[in-house]
């Protein structure tokens, strides 16, 4: 994409915002609290997605539980 065709697109895309703001701002503050709630579980998801599973892999080195010496 050319720089032309990203500026023109940012601008509709704030053109657009703003008229759905202005025409729907009850029923989006309305969603919030519900948006937000649902945001919970899928931060979870998403950012536990590196971690690997719940299993502890104590074949790998470098994974899993290690045994503490304390």
């Amino acid at each position: 994409m050319d720089r032309r065709f990203k500026i023109i697109l940012a601008i509709v895309a704030v053109a657009v915002l703003v008229l759905l703001w202005g025409e729907h701002k009850a029923q989006l503050l309305g969603a919030l609290p519900w948006l937000i709630i649902l945001a919970c579980p899928l931060m979870h998801m998403f950012m536990h997605r590196g971690h690997g599973s719940h299993k502890h892999h104590v074949d790998q080195p470098g994974r899993g539980a290690q045994p503490r010496d304390d």
